[in-house]
């Protein structure tokens, strides 16, 4: 009896087995025919639920999406981007020098690939959720633009503004600083990251229409060696820097300011000590190679052994005042020297002749100092700086007063044996007479420690022509 009922119960079960099987079987092919019938209706386009740039992209083909992409590239006609470096402008692109334009190919590509996948478990999912809605599909464009333009500028601005650190150079011997230069950043403009904001700032035209700028940073490299670790005199900074300018001068003038003033090249003045002038320019003659230059001599303007060694002097007067140290003494030029307002007012210059006229300066920091000179020869300029340690003084200098001022006196005319007659050369130039003073105060954490006023009193000159007698 049971045995008639389990087999009873087989039979039922392999019916129904097979039933679920057959309407399974049907139902899947079902599926498959309906989801085949479903892509033949897309057949070329892309499914339903895809979207490029939040825009629906369903029953497109990749043509279409293409030329509607070609015509969004009309937008970026008319862009332009401006490139900055320190605040300047270095570069400014237009969209047909990039050549901008829509990637519409690649976004159609990527898009009718949606239920086309090499994986057909994969794609019927896809198209299922396409047919039922279930999950959207949403694909992002780009403009593309050609980069081997940003890289020329790249290469460019590499070359332009990338330096290296350059590290500090103390050399001392025989009493002298013989080798220096002060330590020096480099700089590294950040070329990865202009790369990188350049596409940023590409995309941005997808959703704003205006023109763009890019800022081109940098990184400051540090030198490895500073000057504060690699000398014993306490000299790591800049103090102060002299300069004046020697346009007009003639060639054996030039040459005798450079000669004197590489006397002063890698001199130091030791702390509390009074620094002289004459003492360090040493003997000023032809036998220590000066060449005859104009000079003053007993009211006329003759050729004489030095020309030009006073314009070392105003030199290192104005570095001295602008590092706030005491002028022990200092003596103003006869009348004003043309030389010396090239670039200054009336009343900075100090002339020395020796034994009896000198320029002495005190160095009362409590740190050695350290003269530097440089000639630039291109434009007509001398400087002065001066190296030590900073103790918090700042100078302070009025504005030049001048009064009692009167007109230049006729111009003189002097025979010269060394021109060919009929030749005439002007040798000086007229300059006005007058007063002339300055306020010169200097302030140590706030407490004044130098009130002095420097008074010049410049004789009316007269323009000098040389006439030449030579047959």
């Amino acid at each position: 009896m049971i045995a008639k009922k389990r087999k009873k119960f087989r039979i039922i079960f392999n019916y129904l087995f097979f039933s679920l099987g057959a309407i399974s079987v049907f139902f899947l092919l079902f599926i498959v025919h309906f989801i085949n019938n479903y892509e033949q209706s897309f057949n070329n386009k892309i499914f339903s639920g895809v979207y490029i740039d939040k825009t629906e992209a369903g029953n497109k083909t990749k043509a279409e999406i293409i030329n509607d992409f070609s015509k969004k590239t009309l937008s970026l006609k008319n862009k332009n981007i401006t490139i900055l470096f320190n605040q300047e402008a270095i570069a400014t692109f237009s969209a047909e020098t990039l050549n901008l334009k829509y990637d519409g190919e690649t976004a159609s590509v990527r898009a009718y690939l949606i239920g086309r996948s090499s994986n057909k478990l994969s794609a019927y999912l896809q198209i299922i959720n396409s047919l039922l809605g279930w999950q959207k599909y949403y694909f992002d464009s780009e403009i593309e633009y050609d980069k081997s333009v940003v890289k020329d500028l790249i290469n460019s601005a590499e070359e332009k503004y990338n330096q290296p650190a350059k590290n500090a150079l103390f050399k001392f011997e025989s009493g002298k600083v013989i080798s220096f230069h002060k330590e020096k950043p480099g700089l590294k403009i950040n070329s990865e990251e202009l790369l990188s904001n350049f596409d940023k700032t590409i995309q941005q035209f997808k959703k704003q229409s205006t023109d763009k700028i890019i800022v081109l940073t940098s990184t400051i490299i540090q030198p490895e060696i500073t000057l504060s670790q690699i000398n014993s005199f306490g000299i790591e900074e800049e103090l102060a820097v002299g300069k004046s300018n020697f346009s007009h001068s003639i060639a054996t003038r030039v040459d005798n300011i450079i000669l004197a003033s590489s006397k002063f090249n890698g001199v130091l003045i030791p702390p509390k000590r009074i620094f002289s002038f004459n003492e360090t320019v040493g003997d000023i003659s032809s036998l220590t190679g000066y060449q005859p230059a104009y000079i003053i001599k007993e009211g006329k303007t003759v050729l004489g052994d030095g020309g030009g060694v006073c314009q070392v002097s105003t030199t290192l007067f104005r570095a001295a005042l602008n590092a706030g140290l005491p002028i022990v003494e200092r003596h103003a030029h006869a009348y004003r020297v043309s030389y010396y307002e090239n670039d200054s007012q009336p009343g900075f210059d100090a002339t020395v002749f020796a034994p009896s006229v000198d320029l002495k300066i005190k160095n009362d920091t409590g740190n050695y100092i350290l003269i530097q000179t440089e000639v630039d020869k291109d434009n007509n300029l001398l400087f002065f700086k001066l190296y030590g340690k900073k103790d918090n003084r700042r100078s302070e200098i009025s504005n030049v007063l001048l009064w009692d001022v009167s007109s230049p006196p006729p111009a003189i005319y002097q025979d010269d044996p060394t021109l060919k007659r009929g030749v005439t050369k002007q040798i000086d130039f007229p300059a006005w007479g007058g007063k002339a003073s300055f306020n010169y105060k200097v302030y140590k954490d706030d407490q004044l420690i130098i009130d002095e006023k420097y008074y010049s009193s410049y004789k009316p000159w007269q323009a000098v022509y040389l006439v030449g007698t030579a047959d």
